[in-house]
């Protein structure tokens, strides 16, 4: 999106100085409204100043209007308004100021006051925003704790999917059966060919191999950027490579974690330390890598290391002076160690343990892991099915792919969700797995094989098996409602501490939502504002403007037939416009969108809709200040996208950041798996449009149905 510069300004003597030219980008987590409404904030304040101003946004329909060489060579600043990852690399020697994109709606005529005296951006440097680093507190470091967690998941799940299924096949299809039960892959056949690759994308009966230092890797790259790519990556290699510092059992995923998140930082610190301009090109890609990855390597073999070794040598010799004791309490204690960090240095003791006594004729102990090892990634699996709403559309498609590890005894399966969620997961993994192991232990179960899950009882390496299978089932069940309770707990908390921090001005844009929408009141637009500012007009102030716009919405309306076609690519029709909402409490008011919506034949299931938009409010109100609220789902309920309006002479209480009661309510809904982007193009044209005032009085004006979509016509 390109803005027209409007006139330089002259000096007193006839002089024209040098015209400012600036870049901007803009970018938000789902790219839709909050890219384009920073944006055109942005374009409106360059050109009431004079500035020429180039505008680059990131949004769900790709980037446009990007920049060319030219533009990065003769612009005087930089402005990046982004909640998301953008490459600076570009811009290495221009003045950068970063913000959040909320910044960029708020006050973009600060912003290009700001980025006059912005730091210069060097290379494998990042610009940073002090003002609203200080602002955000702790708050912000659990945010970034979270993207983080949450970006590596998206790396490390194909690894997940395709090594776990490729052994799971290879297994099924080229596997005979044991001497003492079990499959068995003929070491030369094509069958072991496949398993082995599968072994190296995953983790096999071996350990763990690339998956680990992915998860480690990109957890690093999201806190610390490329330069801490390598070191999480070696770091996590290490962790899980327990010979390394003298234990049986590597420190897992649990361990990845820890050495992505400590590289991150490191890398971080490393970055702020001043050293001679001529050692500055080479800092992202010699200096902080060596020194990160040594200092990273070093500190988890001498320092980290020691104490897992520790732990996996004296949980041995507990579990050992157990055996004599309650087989309820002993199958709990196996089952809880299973579940806790799969094939790391706890589980691999409670694994190991039950393996070495089998060879004693032990087998009842291998039968209590056995029946805990299945219980997380079945668990995991049907809990993504229970409340889809939860999860994205990937960790859905993951949770199908851990059910069917779980039947041949894949635990791993389920190692995604706890590292995007350890504090709901694990726990819930680990109640489920103490059920498994405390029913199976009593019962009398036994497993003549060092492995677990259906798979085996199948092929006849379990005894007692009935009970094996109710053991199974019942702690899958734990596992899944138990996650399933925490996860939604969590997003509820999680929602309530974002709203309470967007009480600053912070508009609020979760994973996998799809609009949050703009603020507008009688007269100028301010999307997600505090009280307060400059900027505002309000309808009393602009009365006969809004008459005024009233009998241009009526004239706009002539164009229109009754019932034919609709605005927004027929997105919004007559059908789904009300001028008067008749509740007064946003539950309300959203079950009356939805019904509005319903009425268009694009959804199925209104309710689901209402319960889809409900959850989406409760991880951050969509009312967004200046008596204006956007309600958005996207669901499963809904059959083609499908946008409604409608106004409420009262206003409706929606918790908006400045505490107005929301009167012009849009509600947007797609399909959850919506093909193509027209709707989304269209939400970013409406997005754009509300920064418009004379459209927002128009549309406060419009006196019926007809004349709302004569209003509504203008976009597009």
């Amino acid at each position: 999106m390109a803005s027209p510069a409007g006139p330089p300004p002259t000096g007193s003597h006839g002089d024209e100085p040098k015209t400012v030219k600036l870049l901007a980008v803009t970018a938000c987590p789902t790219g839709i409204a909050h890219t384009y409404m920073a944006a055109e904030k942005l374009a409106q304040a360059a050109q009431s100043r004079g500035i020429d101003m180039k505008v680059e946004t990131q949004g769900s329909i790709g980037a446009e209007n990007l920049f060319d060489d030219n533009d990065v060579r003769t612009a005087d600043g930089v402005i990046v308004a982004a909640d998301k990852d953008v490459d600076l690399s570009r811009f290495v020697g221009k003045r950068v100021l970063k913000v959040g994109v909320a910044e960029g709606i708020r006050h973009p005529g600060q912003l290009i006051e700001r980025v006059r005296s912005a730091p210069v951006h060097q290379p494998g440097g990042s610009a940073a925003d002090p003002a609203s680093d200080s602002a955000a507190g702790s708050g912000k470091e659990r945010s970034v704790a979270y993207k983080a967690l949450m970006n590596d998941v998206s790396y490390m799940i194909p690894f997940v999917v395709v090594g776990g299924l490729l052994i799971a096949i290879s297994l099924s299809l080229g596997g005979n059966p044991g001497p003492s039960g079990g499959l068995v892959i003929p070491r030369d056949s094509f069958w072991m060919d496949v398993n082995n690759i599968g072994v190296i994308g995953f983790i096999g009966f071996i350990g763990f191999t690339l998956m680990v230092p992915i998860l480690s890797g990109y957890i690093a790259y999201a806190i610390g950027d490329r330069p801490a790519l390598v070191p999480g990556m070696i770091g996590g290699w290490i962790a899980n490579t327990g010979s390394l510092y003298d234990s049986k059992a590597g420190a897992g995923f649990i361990g990845a974690i820890v050495t992505g998140f400590l590289a991150g930082y490191l890398v971080l610190w490393i970055r702020k330390v001043k050293v001679p301009k001529f050692v500055q090109p080479i800092m992202p890609i010699i200096v902080i890598p060596i020194v990160a990855t040594t200092a990273l390597g070093l500190f988890f073999i001498y320092v980290i290391g020691k104490p897992i070794a520790w732990v996996f040598e004296h949980l041995t010799s507990w579990l050992s002076g157990m055996t004599g004791t309650s087989a309820i309490l002993l199958g709990a204690i196996l089952g809880l160690m299973i579940a806790f960090d799969m094939r790391g240095p706890v589980n691999k003791t409670a694994f190991l343990f039950g393996a070495g006594l089998i060879a004693t004729g032990n087998q009842t102990v291998m039968g209590m892991c056995a029946a805990a090892i299945p219980v997380m990634p079945l668990g995991q699996g049907p809990a993504t099915l229970i409340r889809k709403r939860l999860y994205d559309e990937q960790e859905r498609e993951t949770g199908l792919a851990s059910l069917f590890m779980g039947c041949f005894g894949i635990s791993e399966g389920a190692i995604p969700f706890a590292a995007a969620r350890p504090a709901q997961v694990i726990p819930a993994n680990m109640l489920g797995g103490a059920v498994a192991g405390a029913i199976a232990g009593p019962a009398g179960v036994k497993d003549a094989v060092p492995h677990g899950g259906p798979i085996v009882a199948v092929l006849g390496a379990v005894s007692g098996v009935p009970m094996f299978f109710l053991a199974v089932v019942i702690g899958t069940v734990v596992t899944a409602v138990t996650t399933v309770a925490l996860v939604d707990l969590s997003t509820r908390k999680r929602g309530g501490e974002t709203a309470e921090g967007a009480g600053a001005g912070t508009p609020v844009e979760m994973p996998g939502s799809v609009l949050v929408g703009a603020s507008a009141g009688g007269g100028a637009v301010r999307v997600a504002v505090g009280v307060g500012g400059a900027h505002l007009r309000t309808a009393t102030d602009t009365a006969d403007t809004a008459a005024a716009g009233a009998a241009d919405a009526a004239d706009a309306a002539d164009t229109h037939e009754r019932g034919t076609g609709g605005v927004l690519s027929g997105y919004l029709t007559e059908r789904t416009v009300k001028v008067r909402l008749d509740s007064d409490g946003k539950e309300d008011a959203i079950r009356e969108m939805a019904g509005l919506l319903a009425g268009s034949g694009r959804v199925a299931d209104a309710e689901e809709l209402v319960a889809t938009a409900l959850r989406r409010e409760a991880q951050g109100t969509t009312g967004l200040g200046e008596e204006i609220a956007i309600p958005h789902a996207k669901a499963d309920a809904v059959t083609a996208p499908v946008v409604g309006f409608a106004r409420s002479a009262e206003g409706v209480e929606w918790g908006s950041l400045d505490g107005t009661k929301a009167r012009l309510v849009f509600m947007i809904a797609v399909p959850e798996g919506a093909a193509g982007d027209e709707h989304l193009r269209i939400l970013a044209l409406l997005s754009r449009k509300l920064m418009d005032a004379g459209f927002r009085e128009r549309l406060l004006a419009a006196p019926d149905e007809r004349a709302v979509l004569g209003v509504l016509s203008e976009v597009g």
